[in-house]
This record gives structure tokens, C-alpha cells and sequence, in this order.
């Protein structure tokens, strides 16, 4: 079974026991969050799409790490001959999914 689930403006396409690096959400390690977002279910008999989310089904997951991405640099260089460098290191909560139940 498979979901597709809504968080932090993306979209994600999941099966039990994936893990994925979404936007950070709150809470510890260890803790488990709800995506409440859920757009489509499939891999039964047939597939359930939402208007715009199912009712009733949920996606459940284990947060396994709170960390920072690479940094991204952005380089901006004008005809005048001056450049600026800047970056920053984007947050991303890492989670396993348990559980999909719809």
C-alpha cells in the first residue's frame, strides 16, 4: 500500500518502511508525527483520491533525525563589478514511515 501525503508545500509518494527528508516539522527524535494530508491511497484493488484529501486516512512516522541540508550557495556578480556571496543551510526533519491506514 502507498500513499501520497502533503507537507511543507511537496508532495511525497510513501510505502511503509520508507524514509524521507521533508521540511521540519516539530518534535524530538523518536517521536512520532501524523500527516492528516493525505491526497491518494493505492496498491489495493483501486485506488482512493481525495477532494482534496481522503477522509479518514492518516500516514503515521518515526522522526529519526532533526538535521541541516549541505550549504546553498547563491552567487549574485552585476556588470557595475561588485559580486556578493551568500548561503544558508536549509532544516529538513529525516522520518520513517510505520504506518498507513485509510
Amino acid at each position: 500500500m502507498y500513499a501520497v501525503i502533503r507537507t511543507g508545500g511537496k508532495q511525497y509518494r510513501v510505502a511503509e518502511g520508507d524514509v524521507l527528508r521533508i521540511e521540519k516539522v516539530t518534535g524530538d527524535v523518536g517521536a512520532e508525527v501524523t500527516f492528516n494530508d493525505v491526497l491518494m491511497l493505492g496498491g489495493t484493488d483501486s485506488p482512493k483520491v481525495g477532494r482534496p484529501t481522503v477522509s479518514g486516512a492518516r500516514v503515521v512516522g518515526k522522526i529519526l533525525a532533526q538535521d541541516k541540508h549541505r550549504k546553498v550557495l547563491h552567487f549574485r556578480k552585476e556588470k557595475e563589478g561588485w559580486t556578493r556571496r551568500r548561503g544558508h543551510r536549509q532544516p529538513y526533519t529525516e522520518v520513517k514511515v510505520t504506518s498507513i491506514s485509510g
